[in-house]
């Protein structure tokens, strides 16, 4: 199988990256795809054949995401562009480039707990329309929540303990991770490394 590839690593993979995102999403789009990974780059190495997948449904829409989108340090463009539509906010239609760490960190936490069961998605990127209108309805939306920038994702596996899914996130330290036991789902985000319970 051919893939077509790139390197997060490599400033002139990151513009053409960003480009494109510009031409599809503007201004915004770009802001978002050219935000530091706030992540410690040993979590995320990799030999350079290694294949990472990941599953996932959108519990809102219904529509999937299933295979490889990165192959040792490089990412599959193609991939993330059905990733980025799968994740778009629900209520507008806005597409966002994810932040690939948070599709890492999705990865590395699915083959820790060991389950074949893909993830299921409740909250991806969230525009800042979204963000307002549900900081004015729930307790603890963060007014400038990082999935705004495409850097966090809502999320909890069928049959499978939102408790254990919130330990294994945490024990890999890349960032943010919020329990919501009485929500059962849990919170990552490619902030600093953080935890808490709500």
């Amino acid at each position: 199988m051919t893939y077509k590839f790139f390197d997060v690593n490599n400033s002139d993979d990151q513009l053409l990256y960003q480009r494109r995102n510009f031409m599809k999403l503007g201004l915004v789009g770009v802001l978002g795809a050219t935000l530091p990974f706030a992540t410690t780059k040993a979590v995320f190495a990799s030999n350079n054949s290694e294949a990472w997948k990941i599953a996932f449904r959108n519990v809102h829409t219904g529509e999937s995401f299933s295979g490889v989108y990165r192959v040792g340090d490089k990412y599959l463009p193609e991939a993330f562009e059905r990733m980025n539509y799968v994740l778009r906010d629900f209520r507008t239609a806005e597409v966002f480039p994810m932040d690939p760490h948070i599709i890492d960190m999705l990865s590395i936490i699915h083959r820790k707990v060991d389950i074949n069961s893909p993830y299921e998605i409740l909250s991806g990127y969230r525009s800042p329309k979204t963000n307002s209108m549900l900081g004015g309805k729930k307790r603890g939306v963060a007014k400038n929540s990082f999935h705004m920038y495409g850097q966090a994702i809502d999320i909890r596996i069928p049959s499978y303990s939102t408790r254990k899914i919130h330990n294994v996130a945490k024990s890999i330290k890349a960032g943010g991770v919020g329990y919501y036991p009485r929500s059962n789902f849990v919170h990552i985000d490619t902030g600093t490394v953080r935890s808490w319970s709500s």
